[in-house]
């Protein structure tokens, strides 16, 4: 087998994994990739072959496949290793199937056995990885199979057990929505754990949940609007900060889900105001997560029943990407501009110079983006102005 190195693997894998960065050309590397099979072939139908190797094995499989070859006569044993009762062996099986299989293949059925055991385990480490391999392999007709684990574990001790525990239940909704019907109530308690991590699992589905209908979902606007108030004042754990921006994409997901409760409803608007100018009031200008963030909050503002004050306030913002150096700053204005003229007609003159400008922009796709505004911006009294702009871009390029 040769030596072990590195991370655990034997030279003679480090050895392949080399002489593949290395080949010359598409020919060379199929030759060493089939060998590699072949090799693989040989050694796995061996008896009594030690766990260990086996392990390694399997991960050659992995790799054999991400190089586009076919490694199916090996998946039945990473399904074996997902029994091992060894953590990083069982790890290393789920991995592998999770990697290999899809959820209608017909060795799903040997795995399921397993799962059920592995969710009711004491070491949370092996009800994570079960619950991983929920998400990606558990298809409509075995989920009753596992449902009742899944659910029990949204009470574990374990804060990263539970946020996978919604991310399943989470996966059973997109998958199959009638047979979690009577648990979508489940969701409403997680957004209001104590973690923000299971807080923010369960937003990723209350998220699903209120794009197909926001209607039922109104009674918790006060909620999402107070967990969005505490993110902006900074009061989650500093972990969760990137580049210095509080938990930035618990702020972007809370920002959709009220922009789809507040949509043509004052009294549930109304209660959003004060929140959405905090969150831009507070946020990092000079970030790119920060300008995501403000967009974001642009769409809502936009989306929300209109507020005079609101909207102004988008429309500065809107100004400052328009004049910015920056190409993707400024899509980010052509596309938060032509929303907020949507609401209010007004601001297009008062920035219309400055969509003009974009055309000079030597980014097409800038410039196909700044047409199709232009286009929308058009009123009785900008017409002129408008048309000679569209005329001088058509003559300069046959791509517009």
């Amino acid at each position: 087998m040769g030596s072990q190195v590195g991370w655990g693997t034997s030279k003679e894998f480090t050895d392949i994994v080399k002489a593949i960065g290395e080949a010359k050309s598409k020919a060379e590397e199929e030759r060493i990739v089939t060998a590699e099979i072949e090799t693989l072939k040989k050694k796995i139908a061996e008896p009594d072959v030690p766990r260990k190797k086996m392990k390694e094995y399997i991960i050659r499989l992995v790799y054999v496949e991400m190089l586009g070859h076919d490694a199916s006569f090996g998946y039945i044993h990473a399904v074996k290793m997902t029994h091992d009762d060894n953590l990083l062996l069982k790890k290393t099986g789920y991995l592998a199937v999770t990697l290999f299989l899809n959820e209608d293949h017909d060795l799903i059925i040997l795995i399921v056995n397993t799962i059920q055991k592995d969710l009711r385990s004491d070491n949370y480490l092996v009800c994570c990885a079960a619950l991983t391999a929920v998400c990606k392999l558990i298809n409509e007709e075995t989920i009753p199979a596992v449902l009742p684990q899944v659910v029990d574990l949204l009470q574990h001790p374990k804060e990263l057990v539970k946020k996978k525990a919604v991310m399943a239940l989470h996966r059973f909704y997109q998958r199959a929505p009638h047979t979690v019907s009577h648990l979508l109530p489940k969701f409403e308690k997680s957004v209001c754990d104590a973690d923000p991590s299971v807080t923010s699992a369960a937003l990723c589905a209350l998220f699903d949940l209120i794009t197909a209908d926001p209607r039922p979902y109104k009674n918790m606007t006060g909620a999402f609007v107070n967990i969005l108030k505490q993110v902006a004042e900074r009061r989650l754990p500093k972990p969760y900060d990137y580049h210095g921006t509080p938990a930035p994409f618990i702020q972007i997901k809370l920002l959709k889900i009220l922009a789809l409760l507040g949509a043509g409803d004052k009294p549930m608007s109304d209660n959003m105001y004060n929140v959405l100018g905090d969150v831009i009031k507070k946020n990092d200008t000079h970030t790119n997560i920060g300008h995501a963030i403000l967009y974001e909050a642009i769409c809502t503002i936009t989306s929300i029943y209109p507020h005079p004050k609101l909207l102004e306030t988008a429309a500065e913002i809107t100004s400052r990407f328009l004049k910015d150096n920056n190409h993707n700053l400024k899509y980010m204005g052509i596309d938060a501009l032509g929303r907020v003229i949507k609401i209010n007609p007004e601001f297009a003159e008062e920035h219309q110079l400055a969509v003009i400008d974009c055309l000079e922009d030597p980014d097409d796709t800038l410039k196909r983006k700044t047409l199709d505004l232009l286009y929308k911006m058009t009123r009785s009294s900008n017409v002129e102005v408008i048309l000679s702009v569209l005329h001088r871009a058509i003559n300069g390029s046959s791509r517009y």
